[in-house]
């Protein structure tokens, strides 16, 4: 049928009505759970014993992952759920039933295996940059007689619920026929499935919705015409009602009957993020069992998607959130963030392969003569340097404002002049612009950088 553009989406006061109709979903999550540890210092040395630098631990942070992280992405937009997985008989998997118990409107059903490891992923972050992930996890399929209770349990769950989620991240939870089995207790009782699944789409096989990445599919996010007949193949030859494709820093689309219609991000410099699968799969199912099309759906998850990323760690949106990301003014006030936030999203950034540029500005100078210096970058930080007593100034806000509501403009950021080396040393932009900024030549060196005066 060929590429659709947003001609017939949603308009905006749509949306602004279903958007507070997501907390009276009802939505059944399975999948695998696991622990996310954060472990947040700074470095400051090497250590004498190897050349690997010493984190000193500021503080560390406990969260539900995986299928774990689709509920909290739900909770958030307020939607009821009941969330069915599997843990083992260890400290990870007490830690996660309290986690998972404590979160709002939630039926748990956590089921636990003797003798098996609960998955554990433990992150070490400083200056926003990864230093090091560790991995504790039993990937094999869980015992047979749990997978049969699991089954039982979810076909009553998805009875009460309107739209079921499988999250794969196989851990084993949905291992063997426990997908096909979840499907056809659904479709006995004309209840949605919604699959986040990657590339293995022969074991969700009549799914009415496949969430995907482009490589999953196998081709390149900015290739409509391939991504749309990967889609479509996909759907042919396993019976999937629609195909939603993350695209990343392209957006969403959106493949099924009616065609493959497109949408860009809702804020393109921060369209993909840590746990941004989860924020997607979580907007559609909260839309869909709100009753909303599929196409405003999407539009929904591209508004979460843009919120989630717009805040530092694994963080989820609230409808609250996505109300105010249907204004010009509101999609424009997330790119303000603190320095730490900035140097987070550069850090992002860098993993993704995209060249960042910063540009130094004072209040009263011309932001221009800076971003021409910057150009050929694809991702762009306009640090505004002002001292501590005058950040708050009217003309320091009405130049933040300016600033965030530019399309070339990617985040902003306030900073003290003290803090200027701080600031870029956490940054590590490939380009600096500055307006005097020789002795910083050596500095931006150091981690590969140019310097740009203008």
């Amino acid at each position: 049928m060929g590429m659709k553009s947003r001609n017939g989406d949603a308009p905006d006061a749509d949306l602004a009505d279903l958007i507070p109709r997501l907390a009276r979903a009802g939505v059944l999550v399975v999948g695998d759970l696991m622990l996310d540890r954060y472990v947040y210092g700074a470095v400051s040395r090497i250590s004498p014993e190897a050349p690997v630098p010493v984190l000193s631990v500021d503080r560390e942070v406990a969260l539900p992952g995986g299928a774990g992280n689709v509920l909290r992405n739900l909770t958030a937009l307020g939607a009821a759920c009941a969330f069915i997985s599997v843990v083992g008989d260890d400290q990870a998997g007490s830690d996660l039933t309290g986690l998972i118990g404590g979160q709002p409107n939630v039926e748990p059903w956590l089921l636990v295996q003797g003798g098996r490891c609960t998955t554990i992923k433990t992150r070490f972050v400083a200056s926003g940059q990864q230093l090091l992930r560790t991995d504790q996890e039993v990937t094999g399929a869980i015992h047979p007689k749990l997978a049969d209770r699991l089954c039982r349990i979810a076909g009553d769950a998805l009875v009460a619920t309107s739209v079921t989620v499988l999250s794969d991240y196989r851990k084993g939870v949905l291992a063997g026929e426990v997908p096909a089995r979840i499907i056809a207790s659904a479709k006995a009782a004309s209840r949605r499935v919604l699959v986040d699944a990657g590339a293995d789409f022969a074991r969700y096989a009549g799914a009415d919705v496949v969430c995907v990445t482009a490589r999953d599919l196998g081709v390149s996010a900015a290739d409509s015409a391939a991504m749309e007949a990967a889609g479509r193949a996909a759907i042919a030859a396993h019976g999937f009602g629609a195909v939603v494709v993350h695209r990343g820093a392209e957006g969403i689309a959106l493949i099924n009957a009616a065609g493959c219609q497109l949408w860009p991000p809702a804020l393109p410099h921060l369209a993909e993020h840590p746990g941004s699968r989860d924020t997607l799969v979580a907007a559609l199912a909260a839309s869909l069992a709100a009753g909303a099309a599929m196409p405003a759906a999407c539009r929904v998850a591209g508004l979460a998607l843009g919120v989630a990323a717009s805040r530092p760690g694994i963080a989820v949106a609230e409808n609250r959130d996505l109300l105010a990301m249907l204004t010009p003014h509101g999609r424009a006030q997330r790119k303000i963030m603190a320095p730490e936030l900035a140097a987070e999203h550069t850090a992002r950034w860098r993993e993704l392969g995209l060249s960042t540029a910063f540009v130094a500005v004072a209040v009263d100078s011309d932001v221009a003569p800076g971003i021409v210096a910057a150009a050929g970058c694809e991702r762009l930080v306009v640090g505004v340097e002002v001292a501590d007593e005058a950040a708050g100034s009217d003309a320091v806000v009405a130049l933040l404002a300016r600033l965030a509501a530019r399309v070339d403009v990617d985040a902003v950021c306030l900073y003290a002049p003290a803090a200027r080396v701080g600031n870029l040393t956490a940054l590590r932009p490939d380009v600096v612009s500055v307006a005097a900024g020789a002795e910083l030549a050596a500095l931006v060196r150091g981690w590969g950088g140019v310097l740009r005066e203008v």
